[in-house]
């Protein structure tokens, strides 16, 4: 399974210090904050990932170059500036994904999820699998609603979207290559379908938006063992 590694914002709300690093560049327990997906792929046997860049997208393919230090192989999907959001990027990066299902990862996270869980993740004719995790405080409402492996737009308990999903190609038909589009609308779309499962992870999870919760992750990882 391939997998995609979300990298192409701007990180505004991290400014000044996405201003000149890319924000999956800011370390973080001593090592680049998307090292930490890529070091957790390659040891759970994935062996091909894209990742996709706007701003800033030259220093991320200079670190990170083909992949090989972290045992894997890394092909970039460059993205004009201003990038072409979530799902915009997605279509772009098909062709370099293929045309089974695959793992998206949000760069600006950090998480415990098994990803060796992602092989067997989509069953039937589902178009998408969503891991979702208690509301943090900056997000108290959740976003999506699940029940008994079922997401809906709607309803009660409502969790939030981790930014981690298994995607099929087919989910993204519907748009053109080239041309901004968000992922919530597409999956929505799924949701009324009765094409969308998910699952609480209940464990690690980061959404790594700010300078202060940068500061926190860094301290945490550099007090483990």
């Amino acid at each position: 399974m391939k997998t995609m590694v979300l990298a192409a914002g701007r990180g505004e709300r991290m400014r000044p210090l996405t201003d000149h690093t890319p924000k999956p560049l800011l370390p973080v327990g001593g090592r680049p904050l998307i090292a930490w997906h890529l070091e957790r792929l390659a040891a759970a046997g994935f062996t091909e990932v894209v990742i996709n860049h706007a701003h800033l997208g030259q220093q991320i393919e200079d670190t990170l170059g083909d992949g090989s230090r972290f045992g894997l192989a890394i092909t970039y999907s460059a993205e004009p500036p201003g990038a072409l959001e979530t799902a915009g990027g997605i279509v772009k990066a098909l062709p370099l994904l293929g045309d089974k299902p695959f793992l998206v990862i949000n760069g600006d996270i950090f998480c415990d999820w098994n990803v060796t869980a992602a092989r067997n993740a989509l069953a039937g004719d589902d178009l998408a699998h969503l891991v979702l995790v208690p509301n943090p405080g900056h997000n108290e409402k959740g976003d999506f609603a699940l029940a008994d492996s079922r997401v809906n737009s709607e309803g009660r308990p409502s969790f939030t979207f981790a930014g981690i999903g298994i995607y099929r190609p087919q989910l993204f038909a519907e748009l053109v290559v080239g041309q901004p589009a968000k992922l919530a609308p597409l999956l929505r779309k799924a949701m009324n379908a009765g094409k969308v499962s998910g699952e609480l992870h209940d464990g690690r999870w980061v959404d790594v938006g700010t300078p202060q919760r940068l500061a926190e992750l860094d301290q945490e990882l550099k007090a483990q063992p």
